[in-house]
């Protein structure tokens, strides 16, 4: 399921090896390594590669350490790297169970680009998504409130809409939608124009302040946040962090019954986060979301590409929550995903 393929480039051999580190949460500083190395190699032509790695003068160019050029040396002379085939071999199961779930997930609702706080572009994110089988991919960088995110305001996100459309061109019929995460903000607006929203494909709205507020404010947020016209998707409900460099923080406190009610009420989606620091909702709230009879989305809510492979953590709850497929929108193709969000 994990297997990215490499078919003699050096280039994608460095990426799949970023996208291994990715995938396992290694350090930074060593995904970074082979994804710079990537995007510096992909300015030459094939020839130039082959000429220098040939030569052994990979290490001359800026960005191109003795590791990412032994890669790329070894894939020039073999057509395959044994750092490739180990870390292959390696991440060869799933990161969790859910296996049957996530063969029928055809997309993801919730991912991350450069353009906000991502960590690579939109079409090395797109790319990976097509690579592990998906249909389709909603694009939701974050929103203008959202600063610290480097949140796009609203003349940014139609900028991008070009560069989505130039995706969809070079990987067809792999489909990239356009989407967002805005914030429910302290009065529970959203913080993104109704004419913006109106042109997006998917609108997750996720709760990122004042996350320990009384519960009674809380609730009367998320109500008001997901009872607007435009939001599809509730992200990551508690706003908890359980493990992970960030340390850990409490889930918010709120009525959930009201809370699922109205996402109900408003054909709003419960997000399942499929991040291992979130792993949001917590398993006693799923099942309350699923009593009220709230329909999900089981998201990656990635960063960078390797994360894209996080789908299983989230299924692997919904599994033991014995949420049935039919509740799960990404399960659908992309005509009928875009149909269930103009159900209103």
């Amino acid at each position: 399921m994990s297997r990215l393929p490499v078919d003699g480039d050096p280039i994608a051999a460095l990426r799949a090896v970023a996208f291994y580190y990715e995938r396992e949460r290694a350090d930074t500083y060593r995904v970074k390594a082979y994804r710079t190395a990537a995007d510096r190699l992909a300015e030459l032509g094939r020839d130039e590669v082959e000429s220098r790695a040939a030569a052994g003068t990979l290490t001359d160019l800026k960005g191109v350490g003795k590791k990412t050029a032994a890669v790329v040396a070894e894939v020039v002379a073999t057509g395959t790297s044994a750092a490739v085939e180990e870390l292959a071999a390696k991440h060869a199961e799933p990161v969790a169970g859910g296996i049957e779930l996530r063969a029928a997930l055809r997309g993801d609702c919730h991912t991350h680009s450069t353009w906000s706080d991502g960590g690579s572009d939109i079409l090395e994110m797109a790319r990976t998504a097509r690579d592990l089988g998906h249909a389709w991919m909603v694009l939701t960088d974050h929103s203008q409130n959202l600063t610290v995110a480097n949140g796009l305001s609203p003349a940014r996100r139609r900028e991008q809409f070009a560069v989505i459309e130039e995706v969809n061109a070079e990987l067809a019929p792999f489909r990239l939608l356009r989407g967002i995460e805005v914030d429910i903000l302290e009065d529970g607006s959203i913080d993104a124009p109704d004419d913006l929203l109106a042109e997006l494909d998917l609108v997750v709205a996720s709760v990122h302040s004042k996350l320990r507020s009384p519960s009674e404010e809380m609730t009367a947020r998320m109500v008001c946040g997901v009872s607007n016209p435009y939001v599809d998707v509730l992200g990551h409900c508690t706003g908890r962090l359980v493990t992970g460099g960030r340390g850990t923080r409490p889930p918010s406190t709120f009525d959930a019954e009201a809370v699922f009610e109205a996402c109900l009420e408003n054909g709003v989606a419960v997000e399942i986060n499929s991040r291992p620091e979130r792993l949001d909702p917590p398993r006693d709230l799923l099942r309350q979301a699923l009593e009220a009879g709230c329909e999900f989305v089981i998201d990656t809510d990635a960063h960078a590409p390797g994360q894209l492979d996080w789908q299983p953590f989230g299924c692997e709850r919904a599994q033991e929550c014995e949420v049935p497929v039919s509740k799960i929108v990404n399960t659908r193709d992309v005509d009928d995903l875009l149909a269930w969000r103009t159900r209103l």
